[in-house]
């Protein structure tokens, strides 16, 4: 038996901010990480980056980014996006059900945390790639997203890495914890190699349950089984299933996730060698099912704000796949994720041309539904792509509501797109200072929870950039607070 102040299960970005926090306050601390030290970092990883942070302006971001160059907030719109921006959004978007105490704590912490792991030597910088647009001279931020972190998600695993392994954090890989309990007024774990820790304080940051494909099909439904895991394969509900065992309470969202469009040829379980085979800027195009036809509102909002979701809908099409489709209005506009080597790509000269190409799909359809979507474009209203510019079509059974483009600027391309998912919305409850609440409703001492087996924040949808915002948040909590358990 190994002991400890401290055990943190699970070494993503929730884990790892955990374990510094606790650190931070003189617990000599050990991170147990199920993963080899070559396939570290959890969901954090297999991220873009992006945080969504409350601010009041360019000042606050200046806390975050202090190598912020004049010039570019000369070229920028940085705007602002305040804690009631943040709120209302995250609380729409799971239809209020989110708990208002976390969400409220989330919110409020995020500009100081995240200033925080700057100082963890976490480098932030604008989001420019992927959520801003030129417009009139000056870069656009939109959807809620400003900052991400230099390096995407493994640059933020591995600057935490590099914190924790100066603070002399003991990190042991290969270490799949299979059962906790509690003996003597400390918690102990037991790993499937024989391992055994123990500790006044126990912080599960192990993430969801996405790659149990058992899981996925009992509790998502039938048809998630197939779904290509597009994150850690290792987040397997590990954390869920042990803090359940000792009377932890199941919570939130227990039948809905994170899952995108994801590239048709992707590995079935996340590759960290194979990042960005997500296609998530569908806003700017059209998508079709094998059938020819179209599926969803691709102009609802900010693709940040409906991506989430997308996964779902292309599961329920028919052989579970669709294409997206881009002529030279939009091309353009498409980030890094539509430009990689691997990326399943299809051009031609002519929408004709292009839709023969399409394996599988009722091509004399397709060439309708694209007709009858030219037509009912409204193309008197101005296109703006850092807005929502109210450019759509009229008369559709299924609209697009913004950014509506027809397809008529060759050459034109499509990219073949399935289901990936991301992470699960249930979990555990916690309380705002990251204690894990038992049956009765109590928090279970010295037991604490981080990142994605949270179930107190997601509901329905997702907003990009919450999570790993989430995450650290209550991550620094936890860890402090479990800290405390020594003294």
């Amino acid at each position: 038996m190994q002991d400890f102040d401290v055990i943190v299960i699970g070494g993503g970005n929730a884990g790892l901010c955990a374990a510094l926090s606790a650190h931070e306050q003189g617990a000599r601390v050990a991170l147990l990480e199920r993963a080899p030290e070559e396939q570290r970092g959890g969901n954090s990883a297999h991220t873009g980056g992006a945080f969504r942070v409350a601010y009041r302006g360019v000042d606050d971001l200046r806390q975050l980014m202090p190598d912020l160059l004049d010039s570019e907030i000369e070229s920028s719109d940085f705007g602002s996006y305040t804690q009631d921006d943040f709120y209302g959004e995250l609380a729409a978007q799971s239809q209020y059900r989110a708990d208002p105490e976390v969400l409220d704590t989330v919110v409020s912490e995020s500009l100081d945390t995240l200033s925080w792991m700057t100082r963890q030597g976490v480098r932030f910088m604008p989001i420019y790639g992927r959520q801003a647009f030129k417009v009139d001279g000056k870069y656009k931020f939109w959807g809620g997203l400003t900052v991400e972190v230099s390096g995407g998600g493994l640059g933020l695993v591995e600057a935490l890495m590099r914190r924790a392994e100066r603070n002399g954090i003991e990190l042991h890989y290969g270490c799949r914890a299979q059962k906790i309990g509690r003996a003597d007024g400390r918690w102990q774990v037991e790993c499937a190699d024989g391992r055994r820790f123990s500790a006044n304080g126990l912080i599960l940051a192990t993430g969801g349950f996405h790659g149990n494909l058992e899981w996925r099909a009992k509790y998502l439904g039938p048809g998630w089984d197939l779904a290509k895991v597009r994150g850690s394969r290792f987040n397997t509900g590990d954390g869920i299933r042990m803090a359940m065992d000792v009377g932890a309470v199941a919570h939130g969202n227990w039948s809905g996730c994170h899952a995108v469009f994801y590239d048709v040829n992707a590995p079935e379980l996340g590759d960290l060698d194979l990042l960005n085979m997500q296609k998530n800027y569908f806003h700017l195009g059209v998508v079709v099912n094998a059938d020819g036809k179209r599926f969803v509102d691709e102009g609802l909002d900010f693709r940040n704000y409906t991506y989430s979701g997308m996964g779902a809908k292309v599961l329920q099409q028919p052989g579970g796949v669709a294409w997206q489709l881009f002529d030279q209005h939009s091309e353009h506009l498409l980030p890094d994720e539509y430009r990689v080597r691997h990326a399943t790509r299809i051009q031609a000269d002519t929408l004709e041309e292009l839709a023969g190409k399409l394996e599988g799909v009722n091509v004399n359809a397709l060439l309708d539904t694209l007709k009858e979507y030219n037509a009912a474009v409204r193309r008197e209203v101005p296109f703006n792509p850092a807005v929502r510019d109210g450019r759509s079509t009229q008369g559709l059974a299924i609209p697009k509501s913004n950014w509506a483009n027809p397809l008529e600027r060759g050459p034109f391309v499509a990219y073949a797109v399935t289901c990936g998912i991301t992470f699960t919305f249930g979990g555990l409850k916690v309380n705002s200072g990251a204690q894990v609440i038992d049956e009765d409703g109590q928090p279970i001492p010295g037991l604490y929870a981080a990142g994605e087996l949270v179930g107190n924040l997601y509901y329905v949808k997702y907003a990009g950039g919450a999570g790993l915002t989430s995450g650290s948040v209550l991550g620094r909590i936890a860890g402090a607070a479990a800290a405390s358990q020594q003294q």
